[in-house]
């Protein structure tokens, strides 16, 4: 890979969680609109949940995540019992015909809390929605809040996957991202998880941060692979101070450039193929007998939120400040101050900010662009199947795209459009074609590499 195509190609762009992306949202859905779409779910519906923490115990300067630093506990009990009150509102609007097949604890810091806490946010939960026997209940975890305590309370609120931030195991750039953390600690984390029956761990690991090197990544990466971990995620790191103020706290001068940050990802991934897992999407890898490499071999992967994933319920709703929900009709975002969203909740019930009602095109474009990022490929056949007549825009969109590039990173095979080996890395880059909100309003992103 020459350093004039990574330059070309590693352009901002976003990075597809959702279609459209969030700076797309807008305040004509509220809270009404938002309680009418809960008590449309249909019975045998399958609903994921997701519940957000936004704090921590201290504040890592790379974090891209809706969260803040907190000294004292106060806070965070007062913002819990707006937490549970919005998980009994959303709960009683839901049929409990509708069962909850996943759960994902996130922040912030979920494991900050105490394990008291832990135990009755689990219990409120359960409480106002019927969970599946076999739901998934995920959990992020910070290695340096883990106690017997929390361990034990996250065994029983039916913990099933544990998700560790790793970053990189190296001192110089910890101290360069607020974030010290040793391998014997991580691995501790990974054996208390699984001594309490946790089926499947996931470790976090970034590329592009300060100071980093081909070869700091390398030696992380064999630290994981030490810990068999499941499933890996490998995270460019997305340096948007504009948006994370905390992220001016690093040096800029000692970031990689973008050839470099793309040797560092090529060579992670390389290492983690020939460790025997599968590569999943453009950021993800897991074991072949782990459930997401059995999704992508079946043709089931999913993207939202968390990322890729094989979660396939259509609803999803998300619980806490700045928390995201996804409906069939559209998205709802909660408000993203943890002071008005309390505000919100205590007067209202729901603390609905802004969102969008999905078109039907909306809908189509998003299947597209989901596709690409999963199946890195989408068939003629398929988008007209499914989508007729519309979808010869797709089709015309998607032949000029294969045949004006000159790169070699999308061909037409016939009846399939295909992102080559090539174009793989940049796979954010050609979602982006298919993108009609992208140049429409003032949206930052971060690079594609």
């Amino acid at each position: 890979m020459n350093s004039e195509l990574i330059e070309r190609y590693a352009k901002p762009v976003p990075r597809y969680t959702s279609y459209p992306t969030a700076p797309h949202f807008t305040p004509d859905i509220d809270a009404a609109a938002y309680r009418s779409w809960l008590e449309a779910i249909e019975p045998a519906t399958p609903v994921s949940l997701y519940a957000h923490i936004p704090f921590c115990d201290r504040l890592c300067w790379f974090c891209g995540c809706t969260t803040k630093q907190v000294q004292r506990y106060d806070p965070v009990e007062v913002y819990l019992d707006s937490l549970r009150a919005e998980i009994a509102h959303a709960g009683d609007c839901v049929t409990r015909q509708a069962p909850v097949t996943a759960m994902h604890f996130g922040g912030g810091s979920p494991t900050m809390l105490k394990a008291a806490d832990i135990r009755l946010l689990g219990e409120t939960l359960r409480a106002h929605f019927a969970f599946a026997a076999d739901a998934e209940i995920s959990v992020e975890m910070d290695p340096n809040d883990m106690t017997e305590d929390r361990f034990d309370a996250c065994a029983d609120i039916g913990m099933t996957r544990a998700s560790l931030g790793v970053q990189d195991f190296d001192p110089v750039v910890q101290e360069a991202i607020n974030r010290e953390q040793t391998v014997e600690q991580t691995r501790s984390v990974v054996d208390g998880v699984r001594r309490r029956g946790a089926g499947s761990v996931n470790l976090d690991i970034l590329y592009g941060l300060p100071h980093q090197t081909v070869e700091s990544i390398e030696k992380t990466v064999r630290a994981c692979l030490d810990m068999d971990p499941d499933r890996i995620a490998l995270f460019g790191y997305a340096h948007v101070p504009w948006m994370k103020k905390h992220q001016t706290m690093i040096d800029e001068t000692v970031l990689p450039g973008l050839v470099e940050r793309f040797r560092q990802q090529d060579h992670a991934a390389g290492l983690l193929r020939e460790a025997g897992y599968v590569a999943i999407g453009f950021d993800h890898f897991a074991k072949p007998a782990d459930s997401m490499a059995k999704a992508l071999q079946g043709g089931t992967l999913k993207r939202n939120f968390q990322g890729y994933t094989t979660d396939d319920a259509p609803v999803l709703i998300g619980l806490g400040a700045s928390a995201i929900g996804q409906l069939p009709q559209g998205y709802v975002q909660n408000s993203p101050a943890s002071g008005d969203y309390q505000r919100r909740i205590a007067n209202d019930g729901f603390a609905t900010v802004r969102g969008v009602r999905l078109s039907g095109e909306d809908v189509m474009r998003r299947a597209v662009i989901e596709k690409l990022m999963c199946d890195f490929a989408f068939s003629r056949d398929w988008a007209l199947d499914t989508f007729g007549a519309p979808a010869r825009t797709i089709i015309e969109e998607a032949d000029y795209l294969a045949a004006s590039d000159r790169d070699g990173l999308f061909s037409r095979e016939e009846n399939v459009y295909r992102v080559t080996d090539t174009g793989r890395p940049f796979v954010r880059v050609i979602a982006a074609h298919f993108d009609a909100y992208l140049h429409k309003g003032a949206a930052r992103h971060s690079a594609a590499v």
